[in-house]
């Protein structure tokens, strides 16, 4: 595997969340930069050194609701 996908989303409580995509892996954070700290050590806690991801791939969503 060369990459590994996450979905990135700004939780109801305040800070965000991240879930990979097709593995069992979710972290959260006070902070984006926070986020990409606890990303990262949980993809090297997931995989064995010689399974590890090359790229790790953010997908940030933001949901905004506009009145009419």
């Amino acid at each position: 595997m060369n990459e590994v996908f996450f979905l990135v989303e700004e939780a109801l409580e305040g800070g965000y969340t991240a879930k990979a995509i097709g593995e069992s892996i979710f972290t959260e954070a006070e902070t984006i930069d926070e986020l990409k700290t606890n990303i990262r050590e949980s993809v090297h806690c997931h995989f064995d050194d010689d399974k590890l991801p090359k790229i790790i791939r953010l997908h940030l969503v933001k949901e905004e609701i506009i009145s009419v």
